[in-house]
């Protein structure tokens, strides 16, 4: 799939979530973040055949939690949707590594090959990384009010994601399996 539209998919209903919030408030806005991430992943299944877990695991929180937004009138479950689906996935690697069984490995397994240290340091770091969005959320939304919350929501756990992600590639590349012959120096006779 084309990266931009990749992009689009995933930061889309997220955007929506932003405009509709701050033109008719956190009930549309979730309302319309619910309809974009269902629409969003529609889309996926139509141009790839499948659907990719963590849109799909993202979509039916999404849903619990602003359907309970929405008939119950009561914002606090779309606020603390970050922090559960962030301690769900904390807690989900963490006890994979205590099982022995590298979850992150399972779900980005196709896309990288690295050797199994750098599964595990890359686990450690996510989970780490998971239960502390989930704690800056709770502050967040607990002290600040609903405007300030969804900024952060948008500007600030979208960012931190990214940058942490960037953070990683230094041990995707020291831990990375090249192919025999593929990315070495030829050597001289």
């Amino acid at each position: 799939m084309n990266p931009l539209l990749r992009l689009a998919l995933e930061a889309g209903p997220l955007a929506l979530f932003f405009i509709v919030n701050a033109r008719a408030g956190l009930m549309a806005g979730t309302g319309v973040f619910m309809a974009a991430t269902t629409v969003a992943l529609i889309v996926n299944w139509m141009l790839e055949r499948r659907l990719p877990v963590m849109p799909l695991v993202g979509c039916f929180f999404v849903l619990v939690f602003g359907g309970l937004t929405l008939w119950l009138n009561d914002e606090l479950f779309i606020k603390i949707k970050p922090t559960v689906v962030n301690l769900l996935l904390s807690a989900t690697l963490f006890v994979g590594l205590f099982l022995k069984r590298n979850l992150l490995k399972v779900v980005l397994g196709a896309a990288l090959e690295l050797r199994e240290e750098g599964w595990r340091i890359l686990t450690v770091r996510w989970a780490w990384f998971f239960l502390f969005l989930a704690v800056v959320n709770e502050i967040v939304w607990r002290s600040f009010d609903t405007e300030i919350w969804v900024n952060f929501k948008v500007f600030g756990i979208m960012p931190l994601s990214l940058l942490f992600s960037m953070a990683q590639v230094p041990v995707i590349m020291k831990h990375q399996i090249h192919p025999e012959g593929e990315g070495k120096p030829d050597s001289v006779a």
